[in-house]
């Protein structure tokens, strides 16, 4: 992994799933860490703006607060994908966006508080960025699993 050092990896590792809810987070994850506060701050700051961390914030299951989410899949051709990539990431509703090795080779999930307003942003999605086959694949079932994704 480009630009990512031992302790920023076991920074990532601490704050994935148990991010602590305090006044001074990031003073409590050096504490644990045997860490500088502002060193904490500095490093999650870099690996932010480089792309790396793409957002800290809290998970939510969207039903519960009356959101629907769906996944979508898009086959967006090589130069389109940075495009593509930006414009989809632009919407506060998207929570993941990941290429794939497939016909269908971006896939993102969409949460928003009715179906109604994500087929409106997908719409908009392709009208802006040309690709006209975006697929809207609302889940029937539900399965949480936790995602921790240890480096």
């Amino acid at each position: 992994m480009k630009d990512i050092d031992p302790t920023d990896k076991r920074i990532i590792n601490r704050i994935q799933s148990d991010f602590p809810i305090t006044v001074r987070p990031y003073n409590t994850i050096a504490e644990d860490l045997g860490l500088a506060e502002e060193d904490v701050l500095q490093r999650v700051k870099r690996l932010r703006s480089s792309g790396i961390i793409r957002r800290i914030g809290g998970n939510f299951v969207p039903e519960k607060l009356g959101y629907v989410s769906t996944l979508c899949a898009a086959s967006v051709p090589d130069n389109k994908l940075e495009y593509f990539k930006k414009v989809v990431n632009s919407y506060t509703g998207v929570t993941h966006n990941y290429r794939r090795e497939n016909h269908f080779n971006v896939w993102f999930t969409f949460i928003a508080p009715s179906r109604s307003i994500i087929d409106k942003n997908l719409q908009d999605i392709s009208r802006q960025t040309g690709i006209e086959r975006i697929l809207n694949l609302p889940a029937t079932r539900v399965y949480k699993i936790k995602a921790q994704f240890t480096l």
